[in-house]
């Protein structure tokens, strides 16, 4: 038992920090909310709560990171929700597909849900209340104002998406033939179905969206040109290029980037390889790039039907030992599954070249360690323990870069020591006040949700800047009382739904089979009723609690204790409120809540003889209203 207790007094920040799922979320996705409609049966709603606040739901089904599992109470239990899955559950169901032929039929699908469906936790991000203030004149729509987004990856189409609703004219350029750039080049197919992608798009495009393909800013138009033709301009390139290393021989016929491998496959003109291929690297793109050259060879030895126990190895050779590796788990996982041969803990040392200037095979050293003391990069190596491996091709794939070819010396952007853009990544603002960056290019490789995030707030920089109004919010907190609380049965022994794939040599026979399988409405309901529901807590009354202990004693995972006053200690501005309490003839006991493991089973309220303990559902609703901006900074 501890000797002391810091306690906190609620308040909205409080209430809101408690659904960990929605404060981990870059976009603020109220995925309990969707989750809770799901084991509710009510799909329309789910739909809806999801694509509120991302224009890119349905690909963040299938690829997210899902930072809101990572942050998922229930995981504390005993495994988080499986929050994507359930995310593609639903945005498999409902589409607004049908009323994007027209910009005035997505405008007017969009209306319909900003007057059908209100919020439980309505973020800062949420597309519906924007919808409602739009329609109400609260926030002006923007007439006769032109936004260039260069680039038509997750950041550019999230831009485009809100900008287009705030009502300025947008126009995507995007060097490549198809729209959504790495999400369709990068991403291997069997991961993110291409008609998933092209549905996205034509929601955006509904909006009014126009884009320019074929079209790469330095070629066939200027960025001097693209500032003339519009108002502002995003800059959304991503970082489509792959990092380089320097050793001997890197520059060997059959040494190829991963990235520009990924988007060869994607193009249909994937390069010959021959059967033994060595990826370095140990990220996700990695795995990308590897599980896809087992399919090309699985396809190409198919498709001659020549293939002997010599060939077809892909091996994965990293600097981290397995515990290390920075890929997700399941990557790994599926990749030994599918053959991938890693060898971890070995890093480059020289590419062997043969006569004709080709790959013959790689050098690698033992790697020792990668990190030094203070977690930073600094690989310390045996070179005495060297090993060769044999093969025909060599893909790099140790990180990406940006291509910035198309920047000139008079555009007014300022530049970093390493001549990347000086910009403020939250803003996007840049030294030039008609250029903005978003994604990727303004803080580095993250999540694709992270660029979704990044999109929207570029956006209402551009608004802010162009109008000289800002977007701002009024927070609304309400608590509702659950007189008849009831949990599912069982809800918090249920365990986690198993994720089911396509059995190995079935994906292995194309790249557009999807590895990843969805849930059945069964799962789906029974994986939902797995939430905690973070957005309903236990408030006590202390004008009628009589310190019983009941509640205590009945509550299955101990986060309730009765102590002395005097054993707390104030945090958060909570001093006012123990002060509030302080008798000094009186020794006074209070009830304090270890909020981690409640699972809000309401047990406690059940037990209570005179009512004092009341289970309440917290309702929040950031309302947009139209503020005047103050002075732009200078980055």
């Amino acid at each position: 038992m501890r000797d002391r207790f810091a306690v906190t007094e609620p308040n909205l920040d409080y209430w809101k920090s408690q659904i960990n799922c929605q404060a981990a979320c870059p976009v603020h996705t109220d995925a309990r909310g969707y989750v809770r409609a799901i084991a509710d049966g009510d799909y329309e709603r789910a739909y809806f709560i999801a694509r509120g606040p991302n224009p890119l739901a349905s690909i963040c089904g299938r690829i997210c990171g899902a930072p809101c599992e990572t942050a998922c109470r229930r995981g504390q239990l005993d495994a988080p929700v499986a929050i994507r899955a359930l995310k593609r559950f639903v945005m498999e169901r409902h589409s607004p597909s049908t009323a994007t032929s027209s910009s005035t039929g997505m405008i007017e699908f969009l209306k319909t849900a900003a007057r059908r469906y209100g919020r439980d936790c309505q973020s800062t991000e949420e597309l519906l209340p924007l919808m409602q203030a739009l329609l109400s004149g609260d926030i002006p729509k923007v007439e006769g104002l032109s936004i260039g987004i260069i680039g038509s990856g997750p950041a550019g189409l999230a831009a485009a998406h809100d900008l287009a609703l705030l009502g300025f004219s947008v126009t995507v350029y995007e060097s490549e033939s198809t729209l959504a750039g790495m999400l369709a080049l990068g991403v291997p197919e069997y991961r993110l179905p291409r008609d998933l992608i092209r549905a996205e798009v034509d929601v955006i495009l509904g909006l009014g969206v126009k884009a320019v393909t074929n079209c790469a800013v330095g070629r066939d138009v200027s960025l001097a040109e693209l500032r003339q033709r519009h108002d502002a301009v995003i800059i959304a390139v991503g970082l489509k290029k792959s990092r380089q290393i320097s050793i001997p021989g890197v520059d060997a016929e059959g040494v190829l980037g991963g990235v520009e491998f990924l988007r060869e496959v994607a193009m249909g003109t994937p390069p010959h390889l021959g059967g033994r291929v060595v990826v370095i690297g140990g990220g996700n793109v990695a795995y990308d790039v590897g599980r896809t050259v087992l399919r090309q060879v699985a396809m190409d030895a198919a498709r001659t039907a020549m293939r002997d126990a010599e060939v077809g190895h892909v091996y994965l050779c990293s600097l981290e030992s397995l515990d290390e590796m920075p890929a997700d788990l399941v990557e790994i996982e599926e990749g030994d599954e599918e053959g991938i041969q890693r060898r971890n803990g070995w890093g480059p040392v020289e590419i062997v070249k043969n006569e004709a200037g080709r790959v013959r095979g790689v050098v690698f050293r033992r790697c020792l360690s990668v990190y030094d003391a203070n977690r930073r990069f600094a690989p310390t190596f045996d070179d005495s323990a060297r090993e060769f491996i044999e093969c025909d091709s060599v893909l790099l794939s140790v990180g990406q870069v940006a291509s910035l070819d198309f920047l000139g010396s008079d555009d007014q952007l300022e530049r970093t020591s390493n001549n990347a853009i000086n910009c403020d990544p939250t803003t996007g603002t840049t030294s030039a006040p008609d250029i903005f960056i978003a994604g990727d290019l303004a803080y580095g490789a993250k999540l694709l949700i992270h660029a979704v995030a990044s999109g929207k707030q570029v956006a209402r920089s551009v608004y802010e800047a162009l109008t000289g109004n800002a977007i701002g919010f009024r927070d609304v907190e309400l608590h509702f009382t659950i007189h008849e609380y009831a949990r599912e049965q069982g809800y918090e022994t249920t365990r986690r739904v198993a994720t089911k794939t396509t059995p190995v040599q079935e994906r292995l026979k194309s790249q557009s089979i999807s590895v990843e399988l969805g849930l059945s409405e069964e799962e789906a309901r029974r994986e939902a009723s797995r939430c905690l529901d973070c957005g309903i807590n236990t408030i006590f009354d202390q004008e009628r609690c009589v310190a019983c202990g009941g509640c205590v004693d009945v509550c299955p995972h101990a986060c309730l204790s009765i102590v002395s006053l005097t054993s707390l200690t104030a945090a958060d501005g909570a001093h006012a409120a123990l002060k509030r309490c302080d008798d000094p003839d009186t020794e006074l006991l209070a009830i304090i809540k270890d909020e981690t493991i409640c699972i809000r089973c309401g047990m406690c309220a059940d037990r209570c003889p005179v009512g004092a303990i009341s289970m309440k559902r917290f309702q929040f609703a950031a309302t947009p209203v139209l503020q005047t901006a103050g002075p732009r900074s200078q980055v």
